[in-house]
């Protein structure tokens, strides 16, 4: 009788939570839309590199990889991604049917958070992990490039970091507006202006486009912090094949490819890159819209 009446005591508190996630993860990880984005991202990612590998170093071609991720196309996805939990009556119906005991608002939409945001990021590390494998590793027909294993780390945290933001963003957006296409719209019209204006100010701690055009020094940096002259900036070719590069894959969607600037990979401009402060640049916003989002979950009517 002793070991009946002690066994609810040996629940954990956060089974509820981790249910839902995980109930979550095995859901999106099934969706149509996560399975074609990640077929369609490896893909992407084998024809970049295959096409660029007798061309661009080492942090050039790990930041064409990038420019997916920080720019276009695959910040629709995670919006899409992000908008939906919320938005809907399924908190109510999966809450009940799959839990033993209640689940306060903020701990539900915490945990469809947290699902959300490790499919992002498990789809985004599976492909580009093993590609920056291969090519730092592989022996390629390029100029030695100093790309070390802090700077790779870093790099891939940080890029990880932004697409949490967006997913924050999303769940914001679909929290107040709850209506996924709505939500998605308004994202979108309102993030790349204001990313192109913050990348005009070249503001890698705020805007993704700038953060791409300082991967370069990022990857080549180390935990100490030093800067080696001979390679701190990518020379004058290797910007203007990454120019092309980019410009050629943004051209394949618009039709019409647009003459690329010469300096606008020119890692001179990211010389003083602070690792903290674009750490602090993204973490600041994604916990404040984090935060929103329990807020207006919390006093909405349900």
């Amino acid at each position: 009788m002793a070991s009946i009446a002690e066994s609810p005591r040996l629940e954990h508190p956060l089974m509820p939570y981790v249910a839902i996630a995980g109930h979550d993860l095995r859901t999106l990880w099934r969706s149509k839309l996560v399975l074609l984005w990640l077929s369609v991202t490896a893909l992407l990612t084998f024809f970049v590199t295959a096409g660029n590998w007798n061309q661009l170093t080492d942090a050039v071609l790990i930041a064409s990889l990038l420019f997916p991720y920080l720019v276009f196309p695959w910040f629709l996805v995670v919006i899409m991604l992000g908008v939906t939990p919320v938005s809907g009556t399924q908190a109510g119906t999966l809450a009940d049917g799959i839990l033993s005991r209640p689940v306060t608002r903020h701990g539900y939409l915490l945990a469809t958070w947290t699902a959300r945001v490790a499919t992002v990021l498990g789809v985004y590390l599976v492909i580009l992990v093993p590609a920056i494998l291969v090519i730092t590793l592989a022996d390629r027909p390029v100029p030695e490039d100093r790309v070390t294993i802090y700077g790779i780390v870093m790099t891939l945290s940080v890029v990880g970091l932004v697409l949490t933001l967006v997913v924050s963003l999303g769940f914001l957006a679909g929290t107040v507006l709850r209506k996924p296409l709505l939500a998605a719209l308004v994202l979108i019209f309102a993030w790349y202006p204001v990313n192109l204006v913050l990348s005009v100010f070249s503001l890698e701690e705020l805007s993704p486009i700038s953060l791409n055009q300082a991967a370069t020094t990022l990857l080549r940096s180390d935990w100490q912090g030093d800067e080696d002259p001979s390679v701190a900036g990518t020379n004058q070719k290797e910007a203007e094949a990454l120019a092309r590069q980019l410009t050629h894959f943004l051209g394949a969607f618009s039709g019409a490819p647009q003459q690329p600037q010469s300096k606008f990979f020119d890692s001179d401009k990211f010389l003083d890159l602070s690792l903290r402060r674009v750490v602090v640049g993204y973490s600041l916003p994604t916990l404040a819209a984090l935060g929103l989002s329990v807020f207006c979950f919390y006093r909405r009517d349900l």
